[in-house]
């Protein structure tokens, strides 16, 4: 019988790291048209809606970018990601009233960054804007997607300021707007910051109505990037380190055990991309890792996220080492 168990413990670490690897996570590229591919789209948020997949650009209306959110049939993906070739066909949506929002965000100086994530709460589209680190707000517009136009049309009477957490120096963090955003069960909006490892007072926004109340969040080390539902009170949400010199912010060194995350054998930072899971309950939100990105695309600077079927679309900025928009589909064994 002793003979028997240490045998089976000879077995056992294959037999993990079996287990491991039919549970890793399988990518898929999806080619993009020439038009969705070009890298100033800059793509910050995915959604689907009415049996599309919607596409946000950043729409830098400072950098005379175009306002837009592009559009694919679901039923076109479900074609690629079953193996057949051709083109994607899409449909553009230009953002009407964009400008005008901009102008009333800018008032006595240009503050306006751009579009940073996007979700759908009741048949409407709620859009999230940065603004410049010197800024106390982000806001949050809302439209409306005509389909018989081909455009979506902003709520000139909607325009909510968004507070940004602060450092202890009593300024907002370096380069940080909401850049992940979901519906709870279709009552109210959770947003998330970017950066949400503060020493002190990190928290997330929940909104209704035009007043968004704090929820605590334990710290989150790295960047949060885009966020999804996933069942009731429950978000996955787009975990990042970019390793950027313009990104100190979001290291951290030993002993911190997240620093052996982004650090190399030689103590060099180094890309980490994964997405990790959040429970909202009692005014409160938790959360865990849930997976890791497969090595040849932890250096892509994820920036939008959807649920699709038993996996996720994932989408790029211009940022990273592709040099163009890539949509990914990541699927779980």
């Amino acid at each position: 019988m002793n003979w028997f168990f240490a045998f089976c413990s000879l077995l056992l670490p294959s037999t993990v790291a079996y287990a491991q690897q039919t549970l890793a996570p399988l990518a898929q590229v999806i080619p993009l048209p020439a038009e969705l591919v070009e890298r100033e789209n800059q793509f910050s948020g995915l959604c689907t809606y009415r049996g599309q997949l919607l596409l946000m650009s950043e729409s830098r209306l400072q950098e005379q970018a175009e306002a837009k959110v592009y559009g694919l049939a679901l039923a076109d993906l479900d074609q690629q990601l079953a193996g057949q070739t051709g083109e994607l066909p899409f449909r553009k949506y230009p953002i009407r009233g964009l400008d005008k929002a901009r102008a009333r965000i800018d008032g006595a100086a240009p503050i306006y960054e751009g579009l940073e994530a996007m979700a759908v709460l009741r048949d409407t589209l709620y859009f999230s804007i940065e603004t410049v680190t010197s800024a106390l707000n982000c806001y949050l517009v809302r439209g409306v997607l005509n389909e018989s136009q081909r455009i979506i049309q902003l709520d000139s009477s909607y325009l909510v300021a968004l507070p940004k957490p602060l450092l202890t120096t009593g300024t907002p963090a370096y380069n940080a707007g909401f850049e992940a955003m979901a519906s709870n069960r279709n009552r109210e909006l959770l947003l998330l910051f970017e950066y949400n490892y503060l020493a002190r007072g990190n928290q997330a926004l929940a909104l209704r109505h035009h007043s968004p109340r704090s929820i605590a969040l334990p710290p989150l080390p790295f960047r949060v990037t885009d966020m999804e539902p996933a069942g009731s009170r429950r978000f996955t949400a787009i975990n990042y380190f970019f390793n950027g010199p313009s990104d100190r912010v979001y290291r951290m060194s030993l002993p911190d055990p997240n620093a052996r995350l982004i650090q190399d054998s030689t103590a060099s930072y180094q890309h980490y991309s994964r997405l990790i899971s959040l429970r909202y309950k009692r005014n409160r939100i938790k959360w865990k890792p849930l997976l890791e990105l497969p090595t040849e695309y932890q250096t892509y600077n994820w920036e939008g996220l959807a649920a699709y079927k038993s996996g996720y679309f994932l989408i790029n900025d211009k940022y990273g080492s592709s040099g163009q928009s890539t949509l990914l589909y990541l699927r779980r064994r």
